[in-house]
């Protein structure tokens, strides 16, 4: 745990803040149709199997359904049980057969089936050791197999570093998400050929990465 926070607290706290949570994409100002090309990005054809880890409410599943087809797979997993039971809302609500939702710890991942793509999206840095469960993620990741991360990394400079105590601050008091979480450099671990897109002068990134 690096961050200061252990699973029981980050639980609570986003079981408050699931009825509310779309209201942080206008806060953090998310860019517009970046969840879209975070999916783009795993590469996913009809009947494939994507797991997103840390699902949260399940904003990424209509762009995960249109993927993969009726005949494809989607497994969400989230620690909050408040952020899954609006999952489940969502997939009644819109019909959709084919989403299996687990309240798990990521860092614990209980999974047999091999999945054809993996997404961490803005959940990395919020899970306590994200490279326990990007590792979880890995070995369930078939060769060939895409991992791909939207994230919030801190960017460097001068202005970044005035600016920094503000990010922390609002981050730790809002959604707990680690301003020194490294995605780039945890893929690194599994594999030497990540790629990434920047957005709004590098406050979002999408990184990704094919197992071998």
């Amino acid at each position: 745990m690096r961050f200061g926070y252990d699973l029981a607290f980050i639980r609570r706290r986003y079981n408050r803040l699931a009825a509310i949570y779309p209201v942080f994409e206008i806060i953090f100002a998310l860019p517009r149709g970046i969840r879209a090309r975070a999916v783009d990005h795993l590469a996913l054809n009809p009947g494939d199997r994507v797991l997103e880890i840390g699902c949260g409410t399940g904003r990424n599943f209509p762009h995960l359904v249109k993927a993969v087809g009726p005949d494809g797979r989607i497994y969400g997993v989230d620690y909050s049980d408040a952020m899954l039971a609006r999952a489940h809302n969502l997939c009644r609500k819109n019909r959709w057969t084919n989403i299996t939702l687990w309240q798990q710890d990521a860092q614990k991942l209980q999974m047999t089936e091999t999945v054809d793509a993996v997404l961490f999206s803005l959940s990395y840095s919020v899970i306590p050791d994200p490279h326990k469960a990007l590792s979880c993620g890995w070995s369930r990741l078939r060769s060939g197999g895409r991992v791909v991360i939207l994230d919030s990394p801190l960017p460097s400079g001068l202005l970044w570093r005035l600016y920094r105590p503000f990010v922390s601050l609002l981050s730790r008091a809002t959604v707990l998400g680690d301003p020194d979480a490294a995605p780039e450099q945890d893929l690194r671990r599994f594999t030497t050929k990540v790629e990434k897109q920047e957005f709004q002068l590098h406050t979002y990134c999408i990184f990704w990465a094919v197992k071998a």
